[in-house]
């Protein structure tokens, strides 16, 4: 399977009063066309800051210091503002965590689809109009031909959603990045938005990166899933190999927190204390404060990321299983 998005070694820093803050370290993976791709960890691990990395929508002063980032076989990290301008929307689209933040209030939802469309792709307005009200209704949009004429604010939460991945797949982009699309919906409306997203990804080809914390959505909708930490890849693979077998014990942590209907347990894993800040990431590994299983290598030896089971983990648990 071809790759389609190759981060190779991607860094960002951020510059301050008191020196220069790294936010992401050598982050590396891939994503192939028609594969889900889900990126997870806590608040702070790096997870939105690498998908703004790769749209093209770092907020300043952060910036990449380091590493790659290639769509289709072009480098892409590199760009001007305005060729990067004409990829966001045409080769990579986006889907974020709040629909009023993506679509604007003052115009119809049919004339911000249609917009898209005629920006992108060789079509009339006409044209546009049709293909965004084929959008809507294969998004589940009901009367999509009625309310392409509505206003955002006239569309439900779970509704105005699904106008966004209407809105996110309008030039039949290559790359779609979803960061945490369900976080703000009904339990109910997140399994059905999710189920749409990987249902219309798949039939247009579209690799997905889906960033998210909750590792229920990234079981029932990722083929890979990348675990992130204090601004580094964990652990990466087959989602039923990291969720079944994990090999870091960040990871380990992450799935004993998930409640299993499967069997009795008294008390959920927790993990103790915080993810570091930018500023007090400590030596060797970033997790070790945290981890019930540190050793004396890993308080003064970073590890990368070495093959684990079916994927890669960077712990030195792992190498030890080995020898």
């Amino acid at each position: 399977m071809a790759e389609l998005l190759e981060v190779r070694n991607l860094s960002v820093e951020f510059p301050s009063r008191h020196g220069t803050l790294k936010a992401l370290h050598d982050v590396s993976f891939s994503i192939a066309a028609g594969e889900v791709l889900g990126v997870v960890g806590e608040s702070g691990a790096g997870k939105s800051l690498t998908g703004a990395s790769i749209i093209g929508l770092l907020d300043p002063p952060g910036r990449i210091s380091g590493g790659e980032i290639h769509l289709n076989g072009r480098r892409i990290d590199h760009l001007p503002d305005e060729e990067m301008r004409r990829i966001r929307g045409r080769e990579i689209g986006a889907i974020f965590q709040d629909p009023l933040t993506s679509l604007n209030p003052l115009y119809t939802v049919g004339r911000q689809i249609a917009e898209t469309i005629v920006t992108h792709l060789p079509l009339s307005w006409a044209q546009a109009r049709e293909r965004a009200i084929e959008l809507l209704e294969s998004t589940g949009i009901p009367a999509a031909r009625e309310r392409i004429d509505h206003y955002p604010h006239q569309f439900s939460g779970g509704m105005r959603q699904r106008v966004v991945i209407a809105l996110a797949l309008a030039a039949e982009p290559k790359l779609i990045v979803a960061d945490e699309p369900t976080t703000a919906l009904d339990v109910s409306i997140q399994a059905q938005i999710i189920d749409l997203l990987r249902t219309l990804c798949r039939s247009h080809g579209a690799a997905v990166m889906l960033i998210t914390h909750d590792m229920g959505v990234i079981a029932e909708t990722a083929d890979r899933v990348a675990v992130m930490y204090a601004g580094r890849i964990a652990e990466v693979g087959p989602v039923a190999d990291v969720i079944q077998r994990p090999h870091h014990p960040y990871t380990a942590g992450l799935m004993g927190s998930i409640p299993s209907i499967e069997k009795h347990t008294e008390r959920l894993v927790q993990i103790d204390g915080s993810m570091p800040r930018l500023n007090a990431i400590p030596a060797g590994c970033a997790f070790n404060p945290r981890c019930e299983r540190v050793m004396p290598r890993c308080r003064q030896e970073r590890p990368e990321l070495m093959p684990a089971g079916l994927g890669l983990a960077a712990c030195w648990l792992v190498s030890q299983d080995k020898s």
